[in-house]
């Protein structure tokens, strides 16, 4: 006789970070015919438990559903960051996402399936709402882990994905364009308070309400394993907000925005790209676990390695510490996970208990621009 649980015997009330106990049944698809003792799992940035794209579930939500139901576990996280992609409200991911300098909706993203021991990559595509469905054809149709800018769209185009003109939807055209006001380009200024001028133009608009913290940075990274211990992760972005034309962040890059060990576990991140691509964190964080540490531990030892490495005084707030946000997202092959970050935040979560936003372990107190 099929067991009927209630919505209340699902949802986990807690706000505290951690791994959540199995319900007495799965809440989405069939238990596994074999226990193996994994618990499956979807973790990924907070904006993965938001954005619906006009339907019913969440990122996390329809990449849990799909993957417990039998779907290959990256093409379940692919469809879950799909509705961030395509969302036109979310203006840090894919199409309606913060354009570079000139206005422009660069997009960056990657996969790595662990099973297959495949992945794939593109940087500075333009034309394609949904940069992660092109990685995904590069891991699948080619030799090759990254394809950039033209050559990427060529690439799409010949696959048959839509390419359109401009990516800009209403509101991040708007936005740019309060950004070119404020940045005044008549000033032509030497590069260093050049570049000043425009990350403080960008960040007064964030301190104004124009744009959301997460939203300057972009990006969602969504990460996965099924009751088979099977791990899979795609980061996606639209990139820092107003870059200069051609920036490519850590998203693409794997062992930075991304890395998957099928036989240990997955890390990926969002914040400051330049950062996390110094110290190649999300593979810093893999290695950690193989060596045994828990997911929050592995994660932790990233972030101080960040910090210490952090000495630039344009990059330190008024205490000299990093002056800019960092998460990383992280799960292992037994489905144990954990959210991180520089200063307080927040990272999204689906098992057997539902959908979740939960609190990231913070390394260091207060904000950035303390």
């Amino acid at each position: 006789m099929r067991q009927t649980l209630t919505r209340r015997q699902f949802v986990q009330t807690s706000t505290a970070a951690g791994v959540a106990l199995a319900a007495p049944a799965p809440l989405f698809g069939k238990a596994p015919a074999v226990q193996t003792g994994v618990k499956p799992a979807v973790i990924s940035s907070d904006n993965g438990n938001v954005y619906k794209n006009g339907g019913t579930k969440t990122g996390v939500e329809l990449a849990f559903e799909m993957m417990t139901k039998g779907s290959d576990v990256l093409d379940a996280l692919i469809a879950g960051v799909n509705l961030c992609e395509l969302d036109p409200t979310e203006s840090g991911v894919g199409y309606g996402g913060l354009p570079n300098a000139d206005g422009v909706v660069q997009l960056d993203s990657c996969c790595m399936h662990g099973p297959k021991k495949r992945a794939g990559g593109v940087a500075g595509l333009e034309g394609v709402r949904a940069p992660s469905l092109v990685a995904k054809a590069v891991m699948e149709s080619t030799d090759h882990h990254l394809l950039v800018g033209k050559g990427a769209q060529e690439f799409a185009r010949h696959m048959g994905f839509k390419i359109e003109d401009d990516l800009n939807t209403e509101k991040s055209r708007r936005l740019w364009l309060e950004w070119k006001r404020r940045v005044d380009p008549e000033h032509y200024l030497d590069p260093k308070t050049r570049g000043e001028a425009m990350m403080m133009a960008g960040l007064s608009m964030v301190r104004d309400g124009l744009i959301d913290p997460s939203h300057y940075w972009g990006t969602i990274n969504c990460d996965g394993v099924n009751a088979k211990g099977e791990v899979c992760g795609v980061t996606t972005t639209s990139g820092l907000a107003w870059k200069i034309p051609g920036r490519a962040g850590d998203s693409p890059i794997l062992g930075a925005g991304l890395y998957v060990d099928g036989e240990v576990g997955a890390a990926g991140s969002t914040g400051r790209g330049e950062a996390n691509l110094y110290n190649l964190c999300s593979y810093l964080i893999v290695e950690q676990m193989r060596m045994g540490k828990s997911p929050k531990d592995a994660g932790m030892e990233a972030l101080r390695r960040v910090q210490k490495n952090t000495v630039e005084k344009r990059l330190l707030n008024a205490r000299g510490l990093p002056a800019f946000g960092l998460s990383f997202y992280i799960l292992n092959k037994k489905g144990e996970y954990a959210g991180v970050s520089m200063y307080q935040s927040r990272f999204a979560v689906c098992t057997e208990n539902g959908p979740q936003t939960l609190a990231c372990e913070p390394l260091l107190d207060g904000k950035g621009s303390d």
